[in-house]
């Protein structure tokens, strides 16, 4: 679920055989964990297919007003009297029809753990998994299963059996609001970690989402932009990281976005959610809408949007009595009313949701394990981006050590909106808003886990001060009598609002620049949403990506600080070294939001008659998002993507890269240090004389003793070998020399060899 302004204050077979209101069991396609491969014909019924033969069964049972039910939801704190049944504030509701065994649903937030924003749930906890650019950083797709699974145990004992999870759009602009959500700019990277983490959700037997489909990539407008790309480069960016997430993953439903594209609201663009995801990719489950999505009844409903979401947050129930009027009408069929609760029951009952009733009363969870749960997440996910003459970790020889900033005393950060967990310990810190799209339903919101009071435990014998760092002259002057200085750096960002700009906020760039001209042993650590400036980097020899580290955050740092943890964390996106850099500086749009703010301010008694229009977004990048861009453009990043250090080192040795059908490369990783410790070795391909940036194929995380070596193989992902051809349709490898680079980021072309590919074509 994503939340508008104001919301708290106010099988191509499949379908053929839909449209004739005929059974579609047997005839839904197979779907395999490896769409770039021709399916082989399949012997028996897949499990989607008899999951689809069991709804079509019992939808068959339904009286049309039955039907109706099942595709328009409740935003329960908008909807009392609305229903018999118990109304948990949350996300969303949908009555079940007791005769038929039709369970109840009640739908949760989010990704990063059951939401409870504004603490609707009063009292309501939950286990707060570090941000999902953490999660990418981690390259690791067992992090990201272990992390769905425990928020989807949560969400069941809390009495969901939904879970809008699954955020998987790619990070095209680093100033997005909304990227710490997300899994990185690349599509097979999001798309592996994102099916990990709807895997492990499911687990429990719920349903996970996927969202939000497609190229929801900002947040200024996101109601009215109209997002502009081509076809092709739309398949080979993020549909790819969908479509990957998607075979991985196999969520019950896939969440419609809020704008438009390329001229088509995303929940009636009958493109998006009939040819590519119910026909080309075979996709079973159903798609719902984003909360206040939904601008028509007939065309939504044709173009493939089985169910709307949160009525009360539309300017009509669409899919409510003016659906059961288009389908007397014969403006909608009866097949296609009966295929959009099909696939409803087709989510719930191959994820298990409909067979396995949740609780009658909330169930505690295991708060404790789950949350070592969120703190490996962590670990595995903070990124040492520089460590000049290894500062890192704190030696042992250190005496006085002192901790600037970032409230480090009480908690670490956390990003705002939907996402927003009410993590076990409490709220430290929390700031309502005043202004901006996100003031109705966000705060800024800290978890109770201090940096400060982790480190003093785990040094005992060192003398840690602390400093808040509000009084210049005595922060500086702590610095200077100080061994080190570590400084919490924070930018909180959040959905429904962009950053304007890449700089820490609060003056916070002075600060650390005065601190380090005292102090030349200073730790920057950086607790922000996505990728800032750092014009202070020459003076600040150790730094270190934090993100919004989640509930356990404060002794994640503390591990990784002192050297108990070793840092393994990649950069799941590009740090532009300067605004200009990166396709677009600035939000899109945003001075037309400003223009209109304005006027309403001046003009309060028709505030509500301003609105903002419909505007373009074009993306010229095209399928060069985040890295492929830099490459393509000459640009040398800040940090690139994949980079990340470590307090051991490692090479890779003995390369040997094969074609002809597929790209592998199987090699030797080393330990070269005194240190256990994880690394990512990474491929990039490209073929030859095409003038394309080098693509990420295939990557795997490995964790190596002091002095090990161990043989692995890389397999190119052929999707990202290939490219998307329109006039197939589908992916075609042409063949020929292909450039493989064996490295440890993306700018790493310390081993590059070639080999030849054979000419091939897939599916969509």
């Amino acid at each position: 679920m994503t939340v508008t302004k104001g919301m708290m204050a106010s099988g191509l077979a499949m379908i053929a055989l839909a449209g004739t209101g005929m059974s579609a069991q047997g005839a839904a396609q197979t779907r395999t964990h490896n769409r770039a491969q021709p399916a082989a014909k399949a012997t028996a019924p897949s499990a989607a297919a008899a999951a689809r033969a069991r709804a079509d069964r019992i939808v068959a049972q339904m009286t049309r007003a039955e039907k109706i039910l099942l595709v328009h939801g409740l935003f329960p704190t908008m909807a009392a009297g609305k229903t018999r049944e118990e109304l948990i504030p949350s996300a969303g509701h949908i009555d079940g029809i007791p005769r038929l065994g039709v369970p109840v649903v009640r739908e949760s937030d989010a990704s990063l753990g059951v939401a409870n924003q504004v603490e609707q749930r009063v009292g309501d906890v939950a286990t707060a998994l570090p941000s999902g650019l953490a999660t990418a950083a981690s390259f690791d797709p067992a992090i990201a299963r272990a992390g769905g699974a425990m928020i989807g145990a949560e969400a069941r004992d809390k009495r969901f059996n939904v879970l809008l999870a699954g955020g998987v759009n790619l990070t095209r602009d680093p100033w997005n609001g909304r990227n710490f959500e997300y899994l990185g700019e690349d599509p097979l990277l999001a798309g592996t970690l994102g099916g990990a983490h709807i895997a492990g959700v499911q687990s429990n037997r719920i349903v996970s989402t996927i969202k939000h489909y497609a190229l929801n990539a900002q947040e200024t407008g996101r109601a009215v932009l109209d997002a502009r790309i081509g076809e092709a480069a739309l398949r080979m960016s993020d549909l790819l990281a969908f479509q990957i997430a998607i075979e991985k993953g196999q969520p019950g439903s896939v969440m419609c976005a809020y704008n438009k594209v390329n001229g088509d609201w995303s929940c009636e663009n009958r493109h998006l959610l009939t040819d590519v995801l119910k026909r080309d990719w075979a996709y079973p489950g159903w798609v719902m809408s984003d909360w206040g999505a939904v601008h028509s009844t007939a065309k939504a409903a044709n173009a493939g949007l089985d169910q709307e979401s949160g009525e009360e947050l539309d300017k009509a129930v669409y899919f409510g009595a003016p659906l059961a009027e288009a389908v007397a009408k014969g403006q909608v069929s009866e097949a296609r009313l009966d295929d959009m609760v099909a696939r409803y029951l087709t989510g719930l009952i191959e994820t298990g949701a409909y067979d396995a009733p949740v609780p009658a009363r909330a169930v505690t969870p295991d708060y404790a394990a789950h949350a070592e749960v969120a703190q490996r997440a962590a670990e595995a996910g903070i990124v040492l981006l520089k460590n000049d003459g290894n500062l890192l970790p704190i030696a042992r020889t250190a005496k006085r050590i002192v901790v600037i900033g970032g409230n480090a005393d009480v908690g670490v950060l956390s990003g705002g909106g939907s996402s927003q967990v009410r993590s076990v310990g409490g709220a430290p810190v929390e700031i309502p808003l005043a202004y901006g799209g996100s003031a109705s339903f966000a705060r800024i919101t800290y978890h109770a886990s201090s940096p400060l009071n982790a480190l003093r435990k785990a040094l005992p014998g060192v003398q840690i001060e602390w400093q808040d760092g509000r009084n210049l002259n005595a922060t500086v002057a702590a610095a200077k009598n100080a061994d080190m200085a570590i400084f919490f750096a924070t930018q909180w960002t959040t959905e429904a609002d962009d950053v304007p700009d890449l700089r820490l906020p609060n003056q916070q760039d002075a600060l650390i620049a005065a601190i380090a001209a005292v102090q030349p042993r200073t730790v920057a650590v950086m607790e922000t949403g996505g990728p800032v400036l750092m014009p202070w980097i020459a003076k600040v020899p150790a730094i270190l990506q934090a993100w919004y580290p989640g509930q356990r955050g404060g002794e994640a740092l503390a591990a990784i600080l002192t050297g108990r943890v070793n840092p393994s964390g990649r950069l799941p996106i590009t740090f532009p070294a300067d605004a200009s850099q990166p396709p677009r500086p600035r939000p899109v749009g945003l001075d037309k939001l400003s223009e209109v703010e304005a006027a309403a301010a001046a003009n309060p008694a028709a505030a509500g008659g301003i609105t903002l229009q419909s505007f373009p977004v074009d993306y010229v990048e095209g399928a060069d998002v985040g890295y492929r861009w830099y490459e393509k453009k000459g640009l040398k990043p800040l940090f690139p993507f994949g980079h990340g250090l470590s307090y051991t080192s490692f090479a890779y040795r003995n390369p040997v890269v094969t074609g002809g059908r597929t790209i592998s490369v199987t090699f030797d990783v080393v330990n070269t240090g005194q240190r256990a410790g994880s690394d990512v070795p990474q491929i990039y391909v490209a073929r030859d004389g095409s003038g394309d940036a080098m693509r990420l194929a295939g990557f795997q995380r490995v964790a190596l003793k002091p002095g090990e070596t161990r043989r692995i193989t890389l397999t190119a992902e052929p999707r990202i070998v290939a490219d998307y051809d329109t006039g197939l349709p589908g992916w075609r490898i042409r063949g020929g020399r292909y450039r493989v680079a064996l490295s440890h980021d993306a700018a790493d072309r310390a081993i590059v060899t070639s080999t030849t590919v054979e000419a091939q074509t897939m599916k969509p």
